[in-house]
């Protein structure tokens, strides 16, 4: 690519900001020209809004240190000169909802982190090896906001990242039983151990929101776009406990599943090691090589040794065996802020660019 397109990130002062703006670092295809936050930031310099609260590893990136920050509510000034935005911005839902489609009104496509927009019938939730399909359904979405170029796409919740994969890769055996607990960490929730003491040590079994999120959102992922929206599916159901501990980044999941179809061990582990989709075909700049590993050791994947397979953007699957009551049992582990968070939603829009949805305006 000769020209990389140009990117705003909106939110760019929390976590997921961050974690956006560290990983366009020196992408091969875009580069952030505009970083928006709050009101109380707009005016100062990236490296002043953001001061003592940088939380990823390594300095704040040179190209970005000086860009002064607009306020995420000026719409019209924020995507004047930029291709496409990336949405990490902290709001309520409704008003996360509004903008977002303020932006694709100015016909600047919106990527999203959010999950205001996840239900909206015609904006697809893509796991990019998953469901690339929905990206057909923008074209419906575009005739409804009125737009030529402009339109939202999301990212699915952070912790069906550590468990859809597997089902996903298993679809040939029909699983429709899933029960799956989620052991999430405090990066999820925006934080570090600093911010939040309480939490060294500690395990808290309730994070708000996420058991719907977590039984549903992995249903319109395997949907289908009928009439112009996309309707989720419905031959599989998912009870869900999602619960806080103490580590700084990875979520891992210990899940149980029924299968209409018969499958042994090997044929289980075959079906995730082959597991490909369009990201590995097209060799998109963030796409993992392997999406999914399986480790035979009793004791893995564990979040010390195993997060940050694939840099981060791949999923790890261990311990499969036979369940004296479902069919078969398994733990998974995804980076949370990289696969589940900034990491997807970047792989999103680079899906959507090889794909012909973002260009140079």
């Amino acid at each position: 690519m000769s020209e990389k397109l140009k990117v705003a990130v909106l939110g760019g002062t929390g976590m997921v900001g961050q974690r956006f703006i560290s990983i366009l670092n020196d992408h091969p295809w875009f580069e952030v020209k505009t970083i928006a936050a709050s009101p109380r930031s707009a005016g100062q310099t990236y490296e002043e809004a953001v001061g003592k609260r940088w939380k990823m590893d390594g300095d704040i990136p040179a190209s970005v240190k000086d860009i002064v920050v607009k306020d995420v509510t000026d719409v019209k000034a924020v995507s004047e000169d930029v291709d496409f935005v990336l949405s990490a911005v902290n709001m309520s839902k409704d008003e996360i909802k509004a903008i977002e489609e303020e932006y694709a009104k100015t016909e600047t496509p919106v990527v999203s982190n959010n999950s205001a927009h996840r239900w909206t019938p015609d904006v697809p939730m893509i796991i990019p090896e998953i469901n690339p399909g929905h990206m057909d359904v923008i074209e419906f979405q575009k005739k409804r906001l009125g737009t030529t170029n402009g339109f939202i796409a999301v990212k699915p919740n952070c912790s069906i990242q550590s468990y859809t994969p597997a089902l996903t890769a298993w679809k040939e055996f029909e699983p429709y039983e899933v029960v799956a607990t989620t052991y999430q960490a405090i990066s999820g929730a925006g934080k570090n151990f600093e911010e939040w003491p309480e939490m060294v040590g500690n395990v808290i079994p309730f994070i708000s929101g996420e058991e719907e999120k977590s039984e549903k959102e992995p249903l319109r992922i395997w949907g289908k776009i009928e009439n112009g929206i996309i309707v989720p599916a419905d031959d599989v159901k998912i009870t869900c406990q999602c619960i806080r501990i103490p580590v700084l980044y990875g979520h891992t999941a210990a899940a149980f599943v029924k299968f209409r179809k018969k499958a042994t061990k090997e044929q289980l582990i075959e079906k995730l090691e082959s597991f490909s989709g369009v990201p590995q075909e097209l060799k998109l700049p963030s796409a993992p090589k392997q999406f999914i590993q399986y480790m035979q050791e009793d004791n893995r994947p564990q979040v010390a040794l195993d997060v940050n397979y694939e840099g981060g953007m791949g999923v790890s699957i261990g311990r499969l065996r036979e369940d004296t009551i479902y069919d078969w049992k398994f733990v998974g582990l995804s980076h949370n802020t990289l696969r589940g968070a900034a990491g997807g939603a970047v792989e999103c829009a680079e899906l959507l660019k090889a794909s012909g949805y973002i260009n140079k305006k």
